[in-house]
């Protein structure tokens, strides 16, 4: 027989799992175990007590003389005793037995029963006789108490305790199923864990605290009116929705915004570091956890399983067991069909547990009925409400967590379980499926890592000399940027929740804003300050739909720069036509993928002076839009895969400066189309395959730069040496060996560079250029350098590294301007020169020489 210990055990469950344990759970358990006792009581009951007695029924009076001689049987003779007279009757049993033993005698006398004359004579008989004494009669009554406790016991009575406990069993199994299924215990135990650690985290008692605390302080506002609100906060009555005139995102109807200061929560808002990245931690894990249950409703299903087959099994027990309660009864009548060992046909049996039988089998079967009405409560229970849909609107009013979202399916489920336990739990669970808590509690960890003091440190001094901060990777902005009042330029990469709140207005001299990956937002008054205040906008993004809105709109904006895709399908060619509304912008920066340049431009063509486009690799093909922007002065089309000088641009009257960089140009006979361009001034044809320069350059008489480095010239044509305006030509990096001796035309040259050629000699006419800062000579085959070059008396810059020299002139000394860190030459060449000309270029000049600089 199994102990109580070992039974119990089927039904033990985890401590933790007790919170999905409802009322009717816990009550079946209970009514479960007593059923158990009543089978074991029932069991210990039945083995330790005699089953059945049974005695013979007479099938005839019997003359009370007894018969000494009878053919080959024993007489047995048995006293009746009349309760209420003194007197005994003899009556005498004639049993088919071989032999009667004398203690039978014995135990049918008494001392007020007188002997006969034929009492005196059998006992005589008895005394003369002899034999061994084999307690068969005895044998003869254990023998037939076994075998009408088998043919005669109904089997109910026999099996009721093992029946009970089989039930019994059955009952705790599939109460407990559900925890213990493979499918749904590994994401019951991941529930489990992760509300325990959301109910026990510090979080959610700061977050409600903080909640608690705004709403005081949003009721005194409302009290004392919007004159009391601080001066950067929107006083906008609209804080569900951004106008259409402002579509920045006020406080989007939450109780606690990004936009309130930290002060107005004083102690709560602190938050230890170790309890923070934990809560953070929390949310990831919830939000994995909702993402991993809400596609299924397994939980669900297995749970009503198992209810019904409760409840099937309730009416099972209920209606077989109903029939056998009448069944169990103290007496019973017995035929073996064993007369040839016994000499009876028929025995009257007693059951002795009967009595207590029929007790346990009525509680039994109280129990049952107890058992099912719960079973039926749950299953009303389970089919009443939508189980599979939970909404959190009652905790979203308690809390003023207004964005918490309603949850479906197996989540769904446990939430409904776990409120019948303590409707607390789902409240403060709830603090994790808030995107603005975890957005307030990023803030807060934020705030209390970035400091104005460690920020402070990260403000460096840009190329233009500008006090710039580059915020990269975090989990917000924090607060203490926009103290930084002197800051101007602010770059924030990878900050997918940047939020920017009325306190920028503080930044008086911010001019210049990078976003980079970060669809950053705006409350309606730092809006307004950033509209009236930025200059410049950098916004570098994967999809269009990334550039936030309130970018459109900035109608003081001067400079622009897009870098990301802007030619999927999805994005249409790009949503530009918002571009209208940026009536101030002068310069456009687009770095992408562009097949044409798309039309939209147009609508701030009128006022545009600058245009870039950097594509990457990807043929530019239209370029009808350009005719129309008559005021462009610059223009870049770099990396667009031309193969010519577009037409287009020939219409462009006020271009001043054109670059064609690192496209397939091989051949500019277009040129002399530049002619109608009277302010065309720049021309940058470098990193192309330009194999010749067209004599028809002649033309571009006001060309005062010309680039025409990294292509494939050979030689340079005299035509070239005919632009008298010509202050910087660049033609490094080709095939050209030979300097036309026409370069002393050039007297306004003030830059040559033609490093990385098949130059080997300077010809003397190169140093009547007297107005030459910046001379690039390097990686030449170069082997002299005339003594002429003290010409060059403005001469800054001077490159002859990687040539054929074995020593400098000595009268690179007259150069006054130029000095040892403008001159880039291998040091054992500088060690040639005099001392006293090293004296000379040494000269206010505390830089080491270094080789290449």
């Amino acid at each position: 027989m199994f102990t109580l210990a070992e039974v119990a055990s089927l039904s033990d469950i985890q401590p933790t799992y007790r919170i999905l344990k409802p009322w009717w759970d816990v009550f079946m358990d209970y009514l479960a175990v007593v059923m158990l006792m009543v089978a074991i009581f029932a069991g210990t009951m039945q083995l330790t007590k005699d089953q059945v007695v049974c005695l013979p029924v007479l099938q005839s009076t019997v003359n009370p003389k007894v018969q000494p001689d009878t053919a080959g049987k024993a007489d047995f003779t048995t006293v009746e005793t009349t309760t209420g007279q003194e007197e005994a009757s003899i009556r005498t049993v004639s049993f088919d037995a071989p032999t009667v033993t004398p203690d039978i005698l014995s135990r049918v006398t008494s001392s007020q029963y007188q002997p006969t004359e034929s009492d005196q004579e059998v006992k005589k008989e008895l005394k003369d006789s002899s034999g061994r004494k084999t307690n068969l009669d005895f044998q003869q009554y254990v023998f037939i108490n076994q075998m009408c406790y088998h043919l005669a016991l109904p089997w109910y009575s026999k099996y009721f305790p093992y029946l009970v406990l089989i039930h019994t069993i059955i009952l705790i199994v599939s109460s407990n199923f559900w925890f213990k299924y493979p499918k749904t215990c590994s994401k019951i135990e991941h529930f489990v864990s992760i509300l325990g650690k959301c109910f026990e985290s510090p979080w959610t008692t700061k977050a409600l605290s903080e909640t608690a605390c705004e709403d005081s302080e949003e009721n005194k506002q409302r009290l004392t009116g919007a004159q009391s609100l601080p001066k950067y906060v929107s006083t906008s009555s609209d804080e569900g929705s951004p106008s259409a005139s402002t579509p920045m995102i006020t406080k989007s109807g939450f109780k606690f915004s990004a936009d309130k200061p930290m002060i107005e929560i004083p102690s709560v808002t602190i938050l230890d570091k170790k309890d923070g990245e934990q809560a953070k931690a929390l949310f990831e894990k919830v939000r994995k956890f909702r993402a991993h249950v809400e596609d299924s409703d397994l939980i669900y299903k297995l749970y009503v399983g198992q209810t019904v087959i409760k409840t099937v099994k309730f009416i099972f027990i209920l209606c077989y067991t109903a029939n056998f309660v009448n069944t169990i009864s103290f007496e019973h009548i017995c035929n073996p069909k064993v007369e040839h060992l016994i000499g009876y046909t028929q025995f009257e049996c007693t059951h002795n547990m009967a009595y207590m039988l029929k007790k346990l089998l009525i509680s039994y079967i109280s129990l049952i009925c107890v058992y099912g009405f719960i079973c039926l409560y749950t299953l009303f229970w389970l089919f009443r409400i939508p189980l599979k849909e939970y909404s959190f609107e009652k905790v979203r009013e308690e809390s003023s967590f207004s964005d918490i979202p309603d949850v479906k399916n197996d989540f769904a489920f446990l939430l409904h379980m776990v409120d019948q336990y303590d409707q607390l739990y789902s409240k403060r669970f709830g603090v994790f499926l808030s995107e603005v808590s975890e957005n307030k509690l990023r803030g807060i960890s934020l705030n209390h890592e970035w400091t104005y003091e460690k920020l402070r440190q990260h403000v460096s001094r840009n190329a233009q000399d500008k006090q710039e901060l580059h915020l990269f990777m975090l989990s917000g902005v924090p607060d203490a940027v926009f103290d930084l009042t002197d800051l101007d330029v602010l770059k924030l990469e990878l900050i997918p929740e940047a939020k920017i709140t009325a306190k920028i207005s503080q930044m008086t001299n911010l001019q210049e804003l990078h976003l980079y990956h970060c669809p950053a937002k705006v409350e309606q008054t730092a809006f307004s300050f950033l509209r009236d205040h930025l200059r410049c906008l950098h916004v570098k993004f994967t999809d269009v739909a990334e550039i936030p809105a309130w970018v459109y709109l900035l109608k003081t904006l001067r400079e622009l720069y897009l870098i990301g895709n802007l030619n999927s399908e999805n994005n249409k060619m790009i949503g530009l036509e918002s571009l209208r509304e940026l009536r101030h912008l002068k310069i456009l920066h687009v770095k992408s993928n562009l097949t044409k340049i798309p039309p939209n431009i147009t609508d701030v063509a009128p006022h545009l002076t600058k245009l870039v486009i950097h594509n990457d690799g990807t043929k530019l093909v239209v370029l009808n839009s350009l005719k129309k922007m008559t005021n462009v002065a610059e223009l870049e089309l770099q990396n667009c895969e031309l193969e010519r000088i577009p037409h287009a641009i020939f219409s462009l009257s006020n271009l001043q400066e054109l670059d064609l960089k690192s496209n397939s140009i091989r051949t500019i006979e277009e040129i002399i189309s530049f002619q109608h361009l009277k302010r065309l001034t720049c021309l940058k044809l470098w990193h192309n395959k330009i194999v010749s320069i067209p004599s028809s350059i002649t033309h571009v008489k006001n060309l005062e730069s010309l680039y025409l480095s990294n292509n494939k010239l050979e030689t340079l044509p005299a035509a070239v040496f005919s632009l008298q305006k010509l202050r910087c030509l660049d033609v490094s990096y080709n095939s050209i060996a030979v300097i036309p001796v026409e370069i002393g035309l050039l007297q306004n040259l003030q830059h040559f560079h033609i490093t990385g050629n098949k130059v080997d000699v300077l010809p003397k006419q190169l140093f009547k250029c007297v107005k030459l800062r910046t001379l690039s000579l390097g990686q030449n085959c170069i082997t002299s350098i005339p003594d002429k070059v003290s010409q060059l008396l403005q001469l800054t810059y001077l490159e002859l590294k990687g040539n054929c020299l074995d020593r400098l002139p000595a009268t690179l000394g007259q150069c006054q301007l130029l000095r040892k860190s403008g001159l880039v030459v291998e040091d054992h060449l500088f060690d040639t020169l005099p001392s006293e000309v090293k004296e000379v270029l040494n000269q206010d000049t505390g830089i080491p020489f270094a080789n290449g600089i």
